[in-house]
């Protein structure tokens, strides 16, 4: 049988640890999508189109294109994955805090669709620290995130902050 999985998130911005979950996804499910979620009460740093330029170009660069694809949506995940024909979703899990949200998120998308699994993944050691948030941080305080993403993913993380500070005359 062939499984296709959606990997959920916001991905503001996607990080190497992202990139390590999706290569290891692809390696266990035929098809995996990479569900990019609008989330505005999150406030994301980039719009929903840059998030899904900024991962479609990470998924050529990784020559992962042919078997990962990456959408956008908007509203419940388990209807994102139905329409995607999902029967997995894979959750990352970096750290011991992590589990009751997942645990919670897992067992009510469950209650939704008791057709679609929930499948945690670890990225590896390198990994398991970094966070868009920490990210973005780090990098509107002027801290170095080379290691933590993507150079073109670092070029548009550095533009993006140039662009808020002229918007908000911070130069």
């Amino acid at each position: 049988m062939e499984i296709t999985a959606v990997y959920p998130g916001t991905f503001d911005p996607i990080t190497k640890g992202h990139l390590d979950l999706i290569k290891r996804a692809s390696k266990l499910c035929a098809r995996v999508v990479v569900g990019v979620a609008s989330n505005p009460k999150k406030k994301p740093l980039f719009s929903l189109e840059e998030r899904v330029a900024m991962i479609q170009h990470e998924l050529v660069e990784q020559h992962l294109d042919t078997q990962v694809t990456v959408r956008g949506f908007e509203g419940l995940l388990v209807d994102f994955a139905r329409e995607q024909n999902a029967r997995v979703l894979i959750r990352g899990m970096r750290a011991v805090s992590d589990f009751e949200f997942e645990f919670q998120l897992a067992s009510m998308n469950r209650s939704l669709a008791p057709d679609v699994e929930s499948v945690f993944l670890m990225p590896g050691e390198s990994f398991s620290f970094i966070s868009s948030t920490l990210v973005k941080e780090v990098a509107i305080l002027n801290g170095d995130v080379s290691r933590f993403v993507a150079p073109h993913v670092l070029a548009e993380l550095k533009h993006k902050i140039v662009q808020i500070r002229s918007e908000r005359g911070l130069n």
